[in-house]
């Protein structure tokens, strides 16, 4: 058994209990939010009374949603109804997507009025998150077990504060209200629709709990007791851990004291010599924070040992946060070249550049970098961009302008840093958004198409924008994190098109690679081993071969035309047979001059050129019968006619069949497990050089049974059977395509390279 692909069916799935939780949960938000909509209209009067010059816009409004009222409760009950859905289908929708799919297909940039609306609700979702967060993170394990071990957090659970916040958003997308009045009516929905919410999640959470669904199944029996504990209480508290979170429980579950100070909420560091400002971070937040210091500081000794760097002559002072920002702000709008270089080097530390030209630029704000030190919780911000953006820049697909843009975002990022701890660990971080959506446009992006280059064009204006803009206020991240989405979605669809495009060039190769088959074993068995005429020969391994290949590629296999065509076929070598039986005086072809003049016309032919190509079969078989080799005819001279080929990628199938399945080493459940892969599943293709590609399945053959896979431009790169997949799994070629965005992955390549040995027993 290959220890690669271990599939089964989804553990705690129960469709019984999925619908008993969906009956519960949204009937009463649809008449919760119908009764908030009721109430609207008080509040929009007394806010006309007070609106001054605003005042007919709140009455408007009024009129407005009292006549849509019902198109309004509709369009909240359809929002929640799809995510559910989503659910049930085991691919739960994010805010985000929920967003991109709601809007129109013109390719257009999010007006302001719907940015703050969208803004508008994302708060409306941080006050539920707020009020109702222990019940939430229930919700999320139970559901996400009786949907089959789903993984679900705030923004995929289906009625979680997220997708509260989308279905308000939809239901007054189609109301004509005033940009101030639209906000205000969204956060009525605070005042009037969060307690009911509250007590809907309660009533469903001692539903669930009181026996009618099962606790998740523990898989963590066999970790160490504190591992355990650090796991719920990241689950408990923290529902945006990161995923790269998971994959540390063993290192931090040794740290003993870090735990004991997590559960205690005692105020002293947890890992000892912590610097000052850890502790602000609350939970499990803090406790992934100080381990990662505690990393930090043993890559540090290990350097320090090495290097053994003399001590200063001159005692040294912390620079200030103040002073750390104003040169972080010098770098960010004239990086030196040496820093520009380093981005371009994957031989140099990001990290150690870094602290080298925060202490020379230093001196422009009057400081001797001979006294000055960076203060410990800086160094570890810089440590840690330094090394994300190390990993991200080596381990991604990013050259040459993508590489460059992508550079550019590390110093602001060090800020981020500096003012928010929380970037590292909070997967909902708005910087790491936007990180996130930026690396997906560049990734892979050579500029080779008109829109690619758009997209990068895209890119540089919000890397210019944040450069220019980005003082201390990380709301820019928000603002232009949104303002791209909406922007990469227009490109998502075209990679769509170019994927279905790819794959009906591959259908049609598909069925051109059978049509050609079915020709030649047609064209073997009739001419295998037997001596024909030349002309003959040369119709049938021409003319009769190209309409053959057409007849099918048009009707298939069962059609008409391809039983006219044998029979021709098959006629033409009976009359041969009785001419080589030297039957004189017969009116050789008659019966079949018809389908040969449409075969001859079919390459090109015109009637009478077509008439003299028959009359020249006509004469050779005449010529057969007389015993005079002498008298037979060659065919006239034919049009270029080039059978199509199908195109062959080289690239595009890493391993070749050679001699059939029975030649290849691989585990026959690894392929049985390829043959039952859902469309739209990913896998990490590795090359000989060791470098990694996604792909995702965009189609199956229905005639050869192979997978067809697409790269994240839609562009085909992967054709290959199920037996020659499993092959590549053997081979270490293949592997399982881990769900994570640019910046988790990349924490996770530094966890490895701070970690002194490898992790063992975390699950991947």
């Amino acid at each position: 058994m290959s220890n690669v692909f271990n599939i089964a069916d989804r553990p705690g799935r129960d469709t019984r209990l999925l619908d008993q939780a969906r009956d519960a949960a949204i009937p009463p938000l649809v008449d919760a939010f119908a009764m908030a909509l009721g109430r609207f209209d008080d509040a929009l009067f007394d806010r006309a009374e007070r609106a001054g010059p605003s005042q007919m816009a709140f009455l408007d409004a009024m009129r407005e949603l009292r006549r849509r009222r019902e198109d309004i409760v509709v369009r909240f009950r359809a929002h929640l109804q799809r995510a559910w859905k989503a659910l049930q289908e085991g691919q739960p929708l994010s805010m985000e997507t929920a967003f991109a799919q709601g809007a129109d297909d013109t390719l257009t940039l999010v007006t302001d009025q719907e940015l703050e609306s969208r803004l508008a609700v994302r708060n409306l979702a941080s006050v539920i998150q707020r009020d109702c967060k222990p019940v939430l993170l229930r919700l999320d394990r139970r559901l996400g077990w009786i949907a089959g071990d789903v993984a679900l957090d705030s923004d995929l659970n289906p009625i979680g504060p997220e997708h509260i916040g989308v279905a308000v958003h939809q239901a007054f997308s189609a109301c004509d209200l005033a940009p101030e009045v639209r906000l205000v009516v969204i956060k009525l929905c605070e005042r009037d629709l969060v307690p009911a919410i509250a007590r809907i999640y309660a009533a469903l959470d001692q539903r669930l709990g009181g026996g009618t669904a099962p606790e998740p199944a523990t898989r963590r029996a066999s970790r160490p007791e504190a591992a355990r504990e650090l796991e719920d209480l990241i689950a408990d508290e923290e529902p945006g851990a990161p995923a790269w979170a998971a994959r540390f429980l063993n290192r931090m579950a040794g740290v003993n004291r870090g735990l004991q100070a997590a559960h205690a909420g005692a105020q002293s560091p947890g890992f000892g010599e912590v610097p000052p400002g850890y502790a602000s971070a609350p939970g499990a937040q803090g406790v992934l924070l100080e381990a990662l210091h505690h990393l930090l500081q043993e890559s540090r000794r290990g350097r320090d040992v090495q290097d053994e760097a003399p001590r200063p002559a001159h005692p040294q002072r912390d620079l200030s946060q103040r002073e750390m920002l104003s040169v972080l702000s010098l770098l960010q709008s004239s990086p030196s070249a040496t820093l520009r270089a380093a981005i371009g080097d994957t031989g140099e530390s990001l990290s150690q550049r870094l602290k080298n030209e925060v202490l020379s630029s230093a001196m422009q704000l009057g400081v001797d970098p001979a006294t000055a030190r960076l203060a410990p919780v800086d160094e570890d911000a810089i440590d840690l961009v330094g090394m994300l953006f190390d990993v991200m820049l080596d381990e991604r697909d990013l050259e040459g302008r993508p590489r460059e843009l992508i550079g550019r975002l590390v110093v602001p990022f060090v800020k981020v840093a500096l003012l928010d701890r929380r970037m590292f660990v909070q997967k909902t971080h708005p910087a790491r958004r936007l990180l996130n959506v930026l690396a997906e446009a560049c990734e892979g992006n050579n500029g080779e198409s008109a829109a690619e280059r758009t997209l990068l064009t895209k890119v540089e204006e919000v890397i210019d924008r944040l450069v220019a803009e980005f003082n201390e206020n990380l709301a820019i991240f928000l603002t232009l994190e949104e303002e791209f989405r909406a922007f990469l979605e227009q490109h998502r669809r075209r990679i769509e098109i170019a994927e279905r495009r790819a794959a009906e060039i591959q259908r049609g190769q598909e069925r051109l690679e059978a049509a050609r088959t079915r020709m030649a074993a047609e064209l073997d068995e009739r001419l295998a081993d037997r001596r024909v005429p030349q002309a003959i020969e040369d119709f049938l391994r021409q003319p009769w071969a190209h309409h053959v290949t057409m007849t099918v590629l048009r009707e298939g296999e069962e059609g008409e035309g391809l039983r006219e065509s044998l029979a021709l076929a098959d006629g033409l070598l009976e009359e041969l047979t009785e001419a080589q039986r030297h039957v004189i005086g017969k009116p050789w072809l008659q019966a079949w001059r018809p389908a040969l003049l449409k075969v001859f016309a079919s390459v090109g032919l015109n009637q009478d050129a077509a008439g003299g190509a028959v009359d020249a079969l006509h004469d050779t078989l005449q010529a057969v019968a007389a015993a005079r080799p002498d008298l037979e005819k060659a065919l006239p001279e034919l049009p270029q006619v080039v059978l199509p080929k199908p195109a062959v990628d080289e690239e595009a199938t890493p391993i070749q069949l050679v001699g059939g399945a029975d030649t290849l080493d691989f585990d026959h459940s690894d392929a049985d497990h390829f043959r039952g892969l859902p469309i739209g599943t990913w896998l990490d293709f590795i090359d000989k050089d060791n470098k990694v590609q996604a792909g995702k399945l965009s189609w199956v053959s229905p005639i050869s049974s192979r997978l067809l896979f697409v790269n994240r431009r839609g562009v085909r790169f992967c054709v290959a059977s199920p037996e020659e997949l499993a092959a590549m799994v053997r081979l270490g070629r293949l592997r399982t395509h881990q769900s994570e965005d640019a910046f988790d992955s990349a924490m996770q390549g530094v966890i490895e390279r701070l970690e002194p040995t490898p992790s063992v027993g975390i699950p991947s």
